[in-house]
């Protein structure tokens, strides 16, 4: 495949799931909000677990945003061409290792 095939092949792929992640992102931002403190409303232990779980919901929604931030560069390197070529050497990064991952910058020798 040559490199504007391979990035013809991943860049619906890749705009599908950043739709998915940022109306995931959407749909949980209410259990990201700050716990409210009312002790006369909630006990002790129910406050903590609305806290541990306000803070899941926190690290998750980061981890989200940095794979969000990765298919936005692996987009924008679909616009200008560099789509698919490793950042180190400038070789084609093989559709193999794309298929797994299509925001890899690199390829095998020079991600090790």
């Amino acid at each position: 495949m040559d490199p504007q095939d391979v990035a013809a092949y991943f860049a619906p792929l890749l705009r599908l799931e950043l739709s998915e992640l940022q109306q995931a992102s959407d749909d949980t931002a209410e259990s990201r909000k700050p716990v409210e403190l009312d002790q006369q409303s909630v006990g002790r232990l129910s406050r903590m677990d609305a806290m541990q779980n306000q803070a899941m919901a926190s690290a998750l929604d980061a981890r989200r945003h940095s794979r969000i931030r990765a298919i936005e560069a692996a987009l924008g390197r679909i616009d200008t061409g560099d789509f698919g070529f490793c950042e180190a050497c400038g070789e084609p990064i093989p559709f193999k290792r794309l298929s797994l991952d299509p925001t890899f910058l690199r390829c095998v020798g020079c991600q090790g």
